[in-house]
C-alpha cells in the first residue's frame, strides 16, 4: 500500500475532531473486563493505536499503569490533548504522533494494543508485524468496532443508512483519482490476524452497550462519519441538505426526549 493512500486515510479525519469526540460512543467497561481477564492482570502499558480524540484511551486511566494514545491526524490528536489538559494532565497518559507500522515504542514493551474503530484504516500485515514487535509475550492486540447505525427504530436506522449511502455515492463521483481513502474490510480482521502467523490464539467476541442519546447526538453520529464529512468537503451541497432533513426527522422522532440506544460491538483479538 502506497504512502499516498496511507496519507489519504489520515487526512480523511481532518476538520471534525470536536464533533467526533462529542458524538461517538465511549468504549464500554466490558472491554476492560474482557481484556484484563485475557491478560490475567492489569496492564502495565496500553498502546491505543489510531486513538483519534482519545475516547478509547481515557477509559484505561484507572486500569493501567501507563497509556499511550498514538494518532497520526493532527486535528484529532489536538482534541485528545485538550481533553487531557481538562482532565488534570494525568501523568500516566500521553498522546503522540505515529503510524501503525512505525510505532514510537520499544520492542516487547507493551501489554495491550487496542484499535478502536481504526484498524480498518491500517495496512493490516505491516501493522500486525509492528504490533508483534512491541508486544510482550502473552500480550494482546484487540481491534474493536461498533456496528452502524446504533439500534434505535427501523425508520431512523433506515434514514441513517440512506444518508451515509448517498454521501458515499457523491464522494465516489467527485473525488479525484489518487485522493481516495482506502478501507480494509472489518469482517476480515480476524482472518488477517490468523494469517499473520504472529499470534498463538485469536478469536472474535461480541458484546453491547447502552448509551443515553438525545436528538442532536443521534443526528451528529451520522455527521461524524468520515464519508459524509468528505462529501461536505468536496462541496456536495445535496449532502448538507440531506443531513438537515435527517436531523429534522430525528428531532421529530425524539422530541425533547433522551433515549437509550444500543451499540453492538465486535472485537477481534490475538494473543502473542
Amino acid at each position: 500500500m502506497s504512502k499516498k493512500i496511507r496519507q489519504n486515510n489520515v487526512d480523511r479525519f481532518s476538520g471534525f475532531g470536536d464533533l467526533y469526540d462529542q458524538s461517538r460512543p465511549k468504549a464500554p467497561v466490558d472491554l476492560i473486563d474482557i481484556l484484563t481477564m485475557y491478560l490475567g492482570r492489569s496492564p502495565e502499558l496500553v498502546a491505543d493505536v489510531g486513538c483519534g480524540t482519545g475516547l478509547s484511551s481515557f477509559i484505561w486511566l484507572e486500569h493501567a499503569e501507563h497509556i499511550v494514545g498514538i494518532e497520526p491526524n493532527d486535528d484529532m490528536r489536538a482534541v485528545a490533548n485538550s481533553r487531557w489538559q481538562e482532565s488534570g494532565r494525568p501523568a500516566h497518559l500521553q498522546f503522540v504522533k505515529g503510524l501503525s507500522y512505525e510505532l514510537p515504542l520499544e520492542p516487547s514493551s507493551v501489554d495491550l494494543i487496542t484499535c478502536s474503530q481504526s484498524f480498518h484504516w491500517m495496512d493490516p500485515q505491516p501493522t500486525l508485524q509492528e504490533f508483534a514487535r512491541v508486544l510482550r509475550p502473552g500480550g494482546i492486540f484487540a481491534a474493536y468496532d461498533c456496528d452502524w447505525p446504533p439500534v434505535s427504530t427501523p425508520e431512523l436506522e433506515q434514514a441513517y443508512e440512506q444518508l451515509i449511502q448517498l454521501a458515499d455515492q457523491r464522494v465516489n463521483e467527485r473525488i479525484e483519482n489518487g485522493k481516495e481513502a482506502y478501507k480494509w474490510p472489518k469482517d476480515q480482521h480476524l482472518q488477517q490476524i490468523q494469517q499473520s502467523g504472529l499470534f498463538r490464539y485469536s478469536r472474535e467476541i461480541v458484546f453491547h452497550h447502552w448509551e443515553c442519546c438525545d436528538a442532536d447526538r443521534f443526528a451528529n453520529l451520522a455527521l461524524s462519519q468520515g464519508g459524509l464529512q468528505t462529501a461536505l468537503k468536496l462541496g456536495a451541497d445535496e449532502i448538507a441538505s440531506a443531513a438537515e432533513q435527517f436531523r429534522a426527522q430525528v428531532k421529530r422522532a425524539f422530541g425533547a426526549e433522551i433515549r437509550n440506544i444500543l451499540f453492538g460491538y465486535r472485537m477481534r483479538l490475538g494473543v502473542k
